[in-house]
Parts: structure tokens; C-alpha cells; sequence
């Protein structure tokens, strides 16, 4: 029997353009799912024991994409299932919904505890790939954003140039607190490419006149965090969820959520994650204001966690080209 990890994460800006070619920046938080790889005596294949928290109704609507990543998981790792049959159990303290990397958590996870238990000696770069594969069964076509934060930890510049993954560390001086408020809508990632590419069809030059000012914003918002300067990092996060509002990207309840969260004092706030759903960030330096906006949401019935960004990282790595 076998345990391994992945972290949940936020991502601050650049969501949904990676396969664009936009970088992103995003950022682990302090919750986790832990998946336990036990083997079995009798059977063949695979079972799972699904204990996650959850948003109503998210495993049940993921209950297809979960067979199917693992299915791909086992494939890539060339697991002898059929002679060495597993039980799988996931649970931790990361909520399963949509925004926060829930899939990338539950395959990173899987992909630890399976290298322990059939001792398959992966490295980190290793398991960050596996775990890319089996997001094939939740995204369509994943960006590989979620898997690498989840594996490697910290907050990050990500981003796909000439078809290479890559990243890059961005360091803060001190965790930074948050608040992720919930829509209480499943969102479907999987159709988010097929969704922009058909605004890129309908006018190329509005669609990528967005794109070029949100690449400018990512990198200003990568020097703000860098210089400590959260008063700018929130005001890029604003300006930039006006543009995602305008593509369609955000949900009437997400922006009712933003503009509460700014009202009580937030930095700035905007939809995390593939949007039309899922969560929403908000900057909310200090555990005062952090608890401020936190405690008005919960009372409003509002899903919330709140978090830290910033924290230390799975490893040492500044840079990685990824597989």
C-alpha cells in the first residue's frame, strides 16, 4: 500500500489562453488530495473509492472523465492491471470542484503513489507528465497549467512556446492570503478550446487584439507580485477579469462575487480557472481582510476557502522544459 500528493491550486491570470501561447501565472494552495494505491488478491483492473469533498454534484458529472484518466494513467505508466489489480482511494482536504485543479490533484496523486508502490522510478518531471496524460480525460486537450502546479508547488509563470512546456518560478517575499469563492456551477473545460476558437473565427483581430493585452498583463502582473506590489497585482487581476467578462469567460454569479469581494476591501478579484463557472479569486492580503471577505461570503451560503499563495515548493526548481 502506497500514498502520494497533489496540490490544489489558483491560477491569477492567463487561465484559458495557454494554448495560444499566453503565459500564466498560478500559484498551489495549502489543500491536497491523497490517493492510496492498495493491491488486491482477487479481480482484475481497477477500483476506485472516491472519499473527496465535494461541490453537489461534481464527481457524479466527472464520473466518465475520472474513469477515463485513469484508464490512460495506467496505460502510460504500462501498469500490470490485469495481473496486479489495485484499489484506489482519494480523499484529503481539497475540495473536488471546478477552478481549483481538482482533476491535476487527483492525477498527480495517483501518479505518486502508483511510482512508490510498483517502485517505478520516476522523478518529478516524470510524474508531472503522467499526470498531464491523465488530464487527456477531463480537458480534451490540457494545457499541462493545473498538473505542473500541482507537482512542483509554489507560484509559477507557465506557459507553451513552438509546442514546449515550460515554467518558471516567481518568488514572493511572505504568503500571500486569498479567498476562492464558489459559483456552485460545474463548468466544462474540455469545451473551452472549441468555445475561443470560435471567437477567433468570428472576428481574428478583436480576438487577438484581447490576447496581446492579456500577455501584457500577465507580465506586468509577474513584476507586481515579484516587487510586492499587491495593490498593482489587484488591479491588473480586475482590469483583466473585465476582459474575460467581455468573452464570455465569466458567470453572472462569479461577477457578483468579485464585485462583493472588491466592495469589502479586496485587492482584486476575478474568475481562476477555465471560467463560465468554478470559482473565483480574490486578493485579500492580511488574515483581517482575508476573514472579512471570507466570513461575508459564507454568509451569503457562498462554498469559500480560504488560502495562502506562496508557500514553499515541492522542489527546488527555478526553470524546467517539461515532457
Amino acid at each position: 500500500m502506497s500514498t502520494g500528493k497533489g496540490f490544489g491550486k489558483t491560477i491569477l491570470i492567463g487561465d484559458q489562453f495557454v494554448l495560444w501561447e499566453v503565459p500564466a501565472i498560478l500559484a498551489a494552495i495549502p489543500f491536497e488530495t491523497e490517493c492510496t494505491v492498495e493491491r488486491l488478491k482477487t479481480g482484475s483492473g481497477w477500483i476506485l473509492d472516491d472519499k473527496r469533498i465535494e461541490v453537489p454534484g461534481y464527481k457524479k458529472a466527472k464520473e466518465k472523465d475520472c474513469r477515463a484518466s485513469f484508464d490512460r494513467m495506467v496505460e502510460v505508466m504500462e501498469l500490470d492491471l490485469e495481473n496486479n489489480p489495485i484499489k484506489i482511494s482519494v480523499e484529503g482536504d481539497l475540495l473536488a470542484g471546478s477552478g481549483v485543479g481538482a482533476s491535476a490533484a487527483i492525477c498527480v496523486s495517483f501518479a505518486r503513489a502508483c511510482n512508490k508502490e510498483f517502485a517505478l522510478n520516476m522523478d518529478i518531471l516524470d510524474i508531472n507528465h503522467v499526470a498531464w496524460e491523465g488530464e487527456f480525460g477531463y480537458h480534451g486537450l490540457p494545457s499541462g497549467l493545473d498538473n505542473t502546479v500541482s507537482s512542483y508547488g509554489g507560484v509559477i509563470k507557465y506557459r507553451i512556446k513552438d509546442d514546449v512546456k515550460q515554467f518558471e518560478r516567481i518568488n514572493l517575499s511572505k504568503p500571500i492570503e486569498i479567498v476562492l469563492g464558489n459559483s456552485g456551477v460545474t463548468a466544462n473545460t474540455a469545451s473551452l478550446k472549441g468555445f475561443l476558437e470560435e471567437q477567433e473565427k468570428e472576428d481574428s483581430e478583436l480576438f487577438n487584439g484581447r490576447l496581446d493585452t492579456i500577455k501584457s498583463q500577465v507580465e506586468e502582473l509577474g513584476k507586481a507580485l515579484s516587487r510586492d506590489d499587491l495593490k498593482e497585482t489587484g488591479s491588473i487581476m480586475n482590469k483583466n477579469h473585465k476582459i474575460l467578462i467581455e468573452m464570455g469567460l465569466s458567470h453572472e454569479k462569479l461577477i457578483y462575487l468579485c464585485d462583493k469581494a472588491v466592495s469589502l476591501g479586496a485587492y482584486g478579484a476575478k474568475v481562476t480557472g477555465g471560467g463560465r463557472g468554478g470559482y473565483m479569486v480574490a486578493l485579500t492580503p492580511g488574515k483581517e481582510l482575508q476573514e472579512k471577505v471570507a466570513a461575508q461570503f459564507e454568509s451569503e451560503g457562498i462554498a469559500t476557502i480560504r488560502a495562502t499563495i506562496g508557500g514553499t515548493p515541492t522542489d527546488e526548481t527555478k526553470f524546467q522544459i517539461l515532457k
